[in-house]
């Protein structure tokens, strides 16, 4: 039986007061996931683009991410409840997950068409979204309500770190003369692309596994082992358990969901547009086989490994925001300013103006990576975290699923195939996001 509301609900295993040199060494695996993540922002788009995608093409080849999330994530999350293994709750999937990823990471490079890209793409992501889950729920498990702001948002330091390392690699390594920026394997994919996910193969795995091995999960009592087992098993009980979750769903999730719709839609369209717009706006081409288009995918890496340097510099400060002034307003503000930047990205001819968009995304960016988790963190029972977590993730993977069928008409049609108008639309989403914020209301709100 699942309940929930929108006070705090008792807590089916108590957390702790953490130092700060463990929250840091629990959340460290977020960095390897992340690390991940930042690779795909970056270089599937043009990673299709030389293997002869189209861009109308690019949303549905993206369907992945948000067809894993959707299905894996409430089910991985719902299954972690679940679990009493002598490992663990959440630990077991942090390492099957690390493996897949890992393994795909290393397999991506060496695809030599659309269709083996997009498939290795969906095992990646079903081993991100295997590892995402559990890892949300562990937080929430170990920490007590005090701590949810600053756990969540070290994971997003740890996103921000890492989409940033991810990102600048292979600028670093063509700036160090390790790799020729013209130099390229017979699939046209360069080899910097090879070497930077190569590197992710390996920080991914051994970022968790330095997680699982430095932090214990807090176990269970007899008790609650007792009432995990009496729980029934088979994906049957977790789907009728995931759907009970939908109907007694607190409001502030349900609000969040709505925030949700226009931020994900948003940052879908600008993680597969980013590379084709800056390529027609700084570089003046549209070519996938030009130098200049290769320039792109390089200078991509910068805008988005820049706005993760403003994430992981901002997200303690966010923390502290939270604190003082409700996770809410902190929300509000990032969102508005974030959208409003990325309305000037497709305006900018020059490389060093692109500092604009970089520090408002960055902003954007790192309160949607941590602060709706500690806005619900609070109001979702203990017991059943992980269901409600992968349920909230799924509000994430729900608009970029609808992105994939919606905006290749929206793009074709309304925005003139234009990369730069659907930059802009996707700066406009996110500020319309956050003005749905202010309609979620907090719990002193809630009881005056």
């Amino acid at each position: 039986m699942i309940i929930a509301s929108e006070k705090k609900v008792e807590s089916f295993s108590s957390g702790i007061k953490l130092n700060f040199g463990s929250i840091i060494a629990m959340n460290f695996g977020f960095f390897g996931i992340q690390y991940s993540f930042g690779l795909q922002q970056t270089n599937m788009t043009p990673i299709y683009s030389y293997l002869g995608a189209n861009a109308d093409q690019i949303p549905l080849l993206n369907l992945a991410g948000p067809m894993t999330g959707l299905i894996i994530q409430p089910i991985v999350g719902a299954m972690s409840d679940k679990t009493t293994s002598r490992f663990g709750r959440r630990r077991p999937y942090f390492l099957i997950g690390a493996i897949l990823c890992s393994i795909c990471l290393f397999a991506m490079p060496y695809s030599s068409s659309i269709w083996m890209a997009a498939s290795i793409l969906w095992i990646l992501d079903a081993g991100n979204n295997i590892t995402m889950e559990p890892y949300r729920a562990f937080v929430s498990d170990k920490l007590p309500s005090e701590q949810h702001a600053l756990g969540f948002l070290t994971q997003s330091f740890f996103t921000g770190l890492g989409i940033t390392l991810a990102n600048l690699t292979p600028g670093i390594l063509i700036a160090a003369g390790l790799i020729s920026i013209h130099s390229r394997s017979a699939n046209n994919i360069p080899y910097t692309t090879y070497a930077a996910f190569f590197i992710g193969g390996v920080v991914s795995i051994g970022s968790i596994m330095y997680s699982c091995f430095t932090t214990k999960e807090t176990p269970l009592t007899a008790e609650e082992v007792e009432k995990v087992k009496a729980m029934p098993g088979g994906i049957g009980s977790i789907l009728k358990d995931i759907l009970e979750a939908f109907k007694v769903m607190p409001l502030t999730m349900k609000k969040l969901g709505v925030v949700y719709l226009f931020n994900w839609y948003g940052m879908f369209i600008y993680w597969q547009f980013i590379t084709l717009c800056l390529a027609k706006t700084i570089f003046n081409t549209v070519n996938p086989s030009s130098d200049g288009f290769a320039s792109a995918q390089l200078l991509t890496g910068t805008v988005n490994g820049g706005y993760n340097v403003v994430t992981f510099l901002v997200a303690f400060p966010l923390a502290y925001f939270a604190r003082k002034i409700t996770a809410k307003r902190v929300h509000f503000f990032s969102l508005i300013i974030g959208g409003m930047c990325l309305i000037t990205l497709p305006m900018i001819k020059s490389e060093a103006l692109l500092f604009i968009p970089i520090i408002g995304l960055g902003i954007a960016w790192a309160s949607m990576m941590g602060t709706p988790y500690a806005m619900l963190a609070g109001s979702i029972p203990k017991a059943q975290t992980g269901i409600f977590m992968g349920i909230l993730n799924m509000f994430i993977v729900m608009p970029m699923l609808l992105e994939t069928i919606t905006f290749k008409y929206i793009y074709k049609y309304i925005l003139g195939h234009n990369p730069e108008n659907a930059i802009l639309f996707a700066g406009a989403l996110i500020a319309i996001g956050g003005v749905m914020v202010l309609f979620i209301k907090n719990k002193s709100e809630i009881q005056a």
